[in-house]
């Protein structure tokens, strides 16, 4: 495995993998991204986002290794997705993911702890690679 590579089954239980999937499949359906946005999470574009997010979605669920700002990527779509209802799933997404919103800001908590050192380098930074 390369330096700075991680795999999901490294920090993350399945069940928190099975969030950030599922989080990342919604920017392809009831959530709206603007290439602005997608751009700021670290994405090219909103097109690149729903094409990376397809590859990240792969890995995750292969257990491949992704380096930290991939990572990053996932953990800020995530956490936009869930949160917003101007760009993301907002208030649909316990309609649309079948997750509880209380549960599901309890699991993403955990996440953010179990990432933060992986991505801490992009603390207030765009995620992009180096």
């Amino acid at each position: 495995m390369s330096h700075g590579m991680v795999r999901a089954s490294e920090l993350l239980t399945q069940d928190e993998v099975g969030l950030l999937t599922r989080a990342l499949l919604e920017w392809g359906g009831p959530a709206h991204c603007s290439d602005q946005l997608a751009v700021g999470m670290g994405f090219g574009g909103a097109q690149d986002l729903l094409d990376q997010g397809r590859r990240l979605r792969n890995a995750l669920r292969e257990d491949a290794p992704l380096n930290a700002a991939d990572w990053a990527r996932t953990l800020l779509a995530t956490e936009i997705v869930f949160v917003s209802d101007l760009a993301g799933s907002g208030v649909e997404w316990s309609t649309t993911t079948g997750r509880d919103d209380e549960a599901t800001i309890r699991m993403l908590r955990v996440i953010q702890r179990k990432l933060a050192r992986t991505v801490s380098r992009y603390y207030g930074k765009r995620p992009s690679e180096e």
